[in-house]
């Protein structure tokens, strides 16, 4: 593969079937997909590490409410990122979503709605269901909501990167037409080549995100800070996201929306996240710290 994009040139574009990818690793009849791993993946290393953040000084809940976030994020993730994905961008120009009323798919299961295995899934329906599944279990464990939020986001980014990275491993979401020299050819997109916009997202909301946010929580106080580290996150993943939809092919069936409103359907959804990022970021800055260790925090800050 590197020596593929090594020895490609401006005016020889990538052509993603010569990377020699393949969607998953075959096990008898059946398939496991990279980005059904990297689902798997993302809620468990999220589980692995927010148990050891939980072990520092500060933290705002126990092993067993960590316990009840990894099932329960885990239904948010596919129940809202399902939703989100049939709400938004199945509804093409006639603004009817076509997940809900379609009953005409085949096999054991008819609705559309129901059939995740044919693709589909939306960020921002998965980040409102993990937001109601926090929600919840602080509730109910009578934690702070805004710290259960700081320890949960730290970890979020990982499942972005993997799940971008398996976009790319599919061939699919694939970038707008480019000339730049790591243009791609990709299948089912015609012999145009394209931004490997999946690689992009990859790095921005995943790898770049990830690493600050990692640094905020190990290196310096940002968790007695409640709202910050999902604040950051929040603004960060908006403005990713809002960037990195410059360069990513709309989907098809929202097209014309783009080009009537100048802006895809993703960035439209991403600028309430950014708006939101910065206000929680700005309220968390301008508090006082809380918890174990918020007195050499406050005398640092001051």
């Amino acid at each position: 593969m590197l020596s593929t994009l090594a020895s490609s040139g401006a005016a020889d574009p990538i052509y993603w079937s010569d990377l020699g990818l393949f969607p998953g690793i075959p096990i008898g009849p059946f398939t496991l997909r990279f980005y059904s791993l990297a689902y798997l993946i993302g809620v468990i290393f999220a589980y692995w590490h927010t148990s050891k953040m939980i072990r520092q000084p500060g933290a705002p809940m126990a092993q067993r409410h960590v316990d009840d976030l990894f099932f329960y994020c885990t239904l948010g993730v596919i129940i809202g990122g399902r939703l989100g994905y049939a709400a938004f961008y199945t509804g093409g120009d006639t603004g009817i979503p076509s997940a809900f009323t379609d009953f005409s798919g085949d096999g054991f299961v008819s609705w559309k709605l129901l059939r995740l295995w044919d693709g589909g899934m939306a960020f921002h329906g998965g980040l409102v269901g993990v937001m109601v599944a926090m929600a919840f279990v602080a509730w109910r464990g009578g934690l702070d909501f805004l710290r259960v939020s700081d320890y949960v986001a730290v970890s979020v980014p990982m499942g972005l990167l993997l799940g971008r990275l398996a976009n790319f491993v599919n061939g699919e979401l694939w970038g707008r037409p480019s000339d730049v020299p790591w243009a791609m050819v990709f299948p089912g997109a015609g012999e145009i080549p394209r931004h490997p916009s999946q690689l992009y997202q990859a790095g921005l909301e995943g790898l770049v995100l990830l690493l600050v946010l990692m640094a905020l929580f190990w290196k310096t106080r940002a968790r007695y800070r409640p709202g910050l580290l999902v604040g950051v996150f929040t603004l960060g993943i908006g403005a990713a996201r809002f960037i990195n939809e410059f360069f990513r092919e709309p989907d098809p069936q929202l097209a014309e929306f783009a080009a009537r409103t100048g802006l895809s359907m993703g960035q439209w959804l991403t600028i309430p996240l950014i708006v939101i990022g910065l206000i929680v970021t700005l309220y968390a800055v301008t508090r006082k710290p809380v918890g174990t260790g918020a007195a050499k925090d406050a005398k640092r800050t001051a």
